[in-house]
């Protein structure tokens, strides 16, 4: 039998990582602190999905930044309201690479340039000003 655990992505800044990620609804489950190997693991997740399905962040001390963090493809997240969401996203200043201009799906990054896809939950009908915005660089 396979289980999904998690997806991991390594990330240069885990407290802006966190901030972001709790800007979609995720919250902080455990972390783990390798002095000997000199890295930290976080381990984020949606409320009642803590170890069924979660977010590893792994930050190596050290380390000032990470290129190419699309390579990864994307992590994907279902939500209640995609409008709320990126209204909350926008409002702490991230950019929203694809808007949600049809009321179902819109990407984002992560600080770390981590594409993120952001599924409504359902559809809403279109709206402004998203359904008014153009695309932003790569998602």
């Amino acid at each position: 039998m396979t289980k999904y655990l998690h997806t991991m992505i390594r990330v240069s800044d885990p407290e802006a990582t966190i901030a972001f990620f709790e800007l979609i609804g995720l919250k902080e489950t455990r972390r783990i602190d390798n002095e000997g190997g000199r890295f930290t693991l976080i381990f984020l997740s949606a409320p009642g999905q803590e170890g069924i399905a979660e977010v590893e962040l792994t930050h190596n001390w050290g380390e000032t930044g990470y290129t190419g963090g699309r390579n990864m493809g994307h992590l994907a997240f279902r939500v209640d309201d995609i409008y709320a969401t990126c209204a909350a996203l926008m409002a702490a200043g991230h950019t929203i690479h694809r808007p949600p201009r049809d009321g179902h799906m819109a990407f984002v990054k992560t600080p770390d340039g981590i594409s993120v896809e952001l599924l409504q939950d359902g559809h809403l009908p279109p709206q402004e000003p998203w359904a008014s915005m153009e695309n932003t660089g790569s998602w």
